[in-house]
């Protein structure tokens, strides 16, 4: 598949599936390559990627992540199969391990240590038979990599890494550790707001969401920020996470990850008026390709 260069991450659980799938057809129309949907406690990203694949024409839908606790390795393997073959290779299989507090306080499910956890799911997704009719063409991978350990094995046992919350310095790390070859994919949230404080506001009731999460927070002080920047979520915390203002200045920041060894960039539009509901049209406009 051609994942393209950049694309949109948004949360389609307060959608209906027909203004999710209204909303995948204009994301198509303003040219974005792919739309990267998340997994926590509401839609099924799987289901729903088929719905919205069926709905579209060219754009790509790829998880980011699917949570590997959630499903057996085969029960996984059999939907990516299923998706690309549905979507004549449109769908990404983005994996990650989540966090302790969602997985045990949540679920109520053991959480194993990450890349050893990874790893064996990986291998039995491998191992695992698949007897239908499948594209001709090998079924993508991804896997959400923050830390050196897990971005070599996404470089060895997948297509490559899905950075989510991080920097173009983060990125900049992440292309060394991959390899020149592998896919990085990387996250940015975007706040099209040229008022600071206005802005940071709006950035900070999202990033209150994730302030808590330890794999985040592990990464973000391998990134440079220290616990109190992490706990005030203080303004260096947010202008080394987020990028802000005109959409000059956020393209700015984007092509930062292009510089530092991304192929790809899915911009999170952060609604100024502080709606985490609500799509912020204008946002993605500005930036479309």
């Amino acid at each position: 598949m051609e994942v393209g260069k950049l694309g949109v991450w948004y949360f389609f659980d307060a959608m209906s599936s027909q203004d999710a799938a209204e909303t995948a057809k204009k994301i198509e129309s303003l040219g974005y390559s792919t739309l990267w949907i998340p997994e926590t406690t509401g839609k099924n990203p799987l289901v729903l990627s088929s719905w919205l694949l069926a709905n579209t024409d060219k754009l790509n839908l790829a998880t980011g992540i699917a949570n590997i606790y959630h499903r057996e390795p085969g029960v996984t393997l059999a939907g990516q199969k299923t998706l690309t073959e549905q979507s004549n290779d449109r769908f990404l299989l983005g994996l990650g391990v989540s966090h302790k507090p969602l997985v045990e306080g949540v679920r109520g499910l053991e959480y194993g240590p990450p890349v050893a956890t990874m790893r064996k799911y990986l291998e039995n997704m491998k191992s695992s038979p698949y007897t239908a009719s499948a594209h001709e063409k090998e079924s993508p991978t991804v896997i959400a990599a923050l830390g050196p350990k897990m971005l070599e094995l996404a470089a060895e046992m997948s297509e490559g890494a899905h950075p989510y919350f991080t920097s173009p310095e983060h990125t900049a790390m992440a292309r060394e550790r991959l390899g020149k070859d592998p896919w990085l994919c990387v996250e940015q949230k975007v706040v099209l707001e040229e008022d600071a404080t206005k802005a940071r506001e709006a950035a900070r009731k999202v990033a209150l969401i994730y302030q808590p999460l330890p794999n985040y927070r592990n990464n973000w002080k391998r990134m440079g920020l220290t616990d109190e920047d992490i706990d005030s979520l203080n303004d260096k915390f947010i202008d080394t996470t987020f990028a802000w203002g005109s959409s000059s200045k956020i393209n700015e920041r984007i092509k930062e990850h292009f510089d530092a060894g991304a192929d790809h960039v899915c911009i999170q539009p952060v609604n100024p008026n502080g709606d985490m509901t609500a799509l912020h049209w204008e946002c993605l406009e500005a930036l479309s390709p």
